[in-house]
């Protein structure tokens, strides 16, 4: 039959699709593989090690001793899903930890001050690289490699080659400290005491995220876009409550919550709104998926590049205050390698090679793979060269399976 209308009438739109409850597999396996890859690798490591890695003095060890690293994977994953890389994290890490030293020590600048005069060195760093890359039009690889060198430099020089300490108690605090029992232990049976206050937050994260994720599916369904099966959204969203929780009561059960778990928890949920919420995350994504038809659009290209490089100095020089915090001193040798780990976390939890890829949240779950790599082989005895091994092969299978995902992707349309 025609589909061709009477003459003065007009066709009727077509009835609206309702939303695809995904095929073949009801799981995306490249949103959902990451965390599915971590549930696996703290399980058999928990295994391995007769249950230590997760017995809440490790826990807590796990999230103080990475902290910096989670720190700069924020920066990186926006820095790759931007379309950039940066290698030169690590050397700005040492310089920044080193003006910080200089400051404080050896010119009394009280600590408020000088952590504000290093993140505006950091900024300011940020900026110098930023503007090669994004107005001169040096690839970023180029610019961040001399900067490497460059402020590695620098750091020797600002030090004249030695190490200068100790921090104030304040600053040593934030990296290191844990929050006092503001509300109290309240008793949890078996498991012992916990603080009040340290649950209470984690019942507060695990809400907001269960009502963030309910909020986007409801809104992918208007739009008819695809969207995972109710019982596999519901049971996802219950395991990441379990894991939080139960991170929640081995912290609250050691020293309470750390300082520099509140820091990074700050960092994340800001770099997540402004990726997810603002006009220029979306930019940014943008810019990494096609950086000609971002320019046709009418992006700010340029300025949105130059403000990524802004925000990863600014980041740096936090992990550089954290770091140096951390070990009480500023060393010519801090930051060495930090931006491999850096960059590692990113690809490992999602980011892909091209850019326009990525999620905050991932980057950090790819960085907690790499420090539960670490303190799992560490427990269990094995020797340097196989921790690098296991890492080196994580980080191969993660990338392998991007390109995986993207083919099948392509082929199943």
């Amino acid at each position: 039959m025609s589909s061709v209308a009477p003459a003065g009438k007009a066709l009727a739109p077509p009835p609206a699709e309702r939303p695809k409850q995904g095929r073949g597999l009801p799981v995306n396996l490249r949103q959902s593989g990451i965390y599915i890859a971590f549930a696996l690798i703290v399980a058999l490591f928990a295994v391995l090690t007769d249950g230590q890695l997760l017995s809440p003095q490790n826990i807590s060890n796990i999230i103080v001793q990475n902290s910096y690293i989670l720190i700069l994977a924020i920066g990186m994953i926006l820095i790759i899903i931007g379309g950039h890389i940066d290698l030169s994290v690590g050397s700005v890490v040492a310089v920044t930890g080193a003006i910080a030293a200089v400051l404080m020590v050896e010119h009394d600048v009280p600590w408020p001050l000088a952590i504000l005069l290093t993140l505006l060195a950091g900024a300011a760093i940020g900026a110098w690289q930023g503007y090669w890359i994004a107005y001169f039009e040096i690839p970023a690889f180029i610019v961040t490699l001399a900067g490497m060198l460059v402020f590695r430099a620098l750091t020797l020089t600002i030090l004249g080659n030695q190490g200068i300490g100790p921090f104030p108690d304040e600053v040593r605090t934030i990296a290191n400290g844990f929050l006092s029992g503001y509300l109290g232990n309240i008793g949890l049976g078996p498991l012992g005491g916990a603080d009040l206050f340290t649950l209470l937050v984690a019942l507060a994260l695990v809400g907001g995220y269960v009502a963030l994720g309910w909020r986007n599916r409801q809104g992918r369904i208007r739009y008819g876009q695809q969207v995972e099966p109710l019982p596999v959204f519901a049971l996802r969203n219950a395991l990441a409550v379990v894991v939080v929780m139960f991170m929640a009561v081995q912290l609250a059960r050691f020293k309470n919550m750390p300082w520099v778990l509140v820091l990074l928890g700050a960092l994340v949920l800001g770099s997540t709104l402004v990726m997810n919420r603002a006009v220029f995350g979306r930019h940014v994504y943008a810019l990494g998926g096609n950086p000609l038809a971002a320019r046709l659009s009418g992006i700010k290209v340029k300025s949105v590049s130059f403000w990524l490089f802004v925000n990863m100095g600014v980041l740096s020089a936090v992990a550089g205050i954290v770091f140096a915090g951390r070990l009480n001193q500023a060393g010519p040798t801090a930051g060495n390698m930090f931006e491999l780990d850096a960059i590692a976390a990113a690809f490992i939890g999602g980011a892909a090679v091209q850019g326009g890829v990525g999620k905050v949240v991932g980057a950090i779950t790819g960085g907690l793979i790499m420090g539960v790599i670490n303190n799992g082989m560490s427990l269990l005895g094995a020797p340097s060269e196989r921790v690098m091994l296991i890492k080196g092969l994580v980080l191969l299978a993660a990338v392998a399976f991007d390109i995986w995902a993207k083919r099948r992707a392509g082929t199943s349309r």
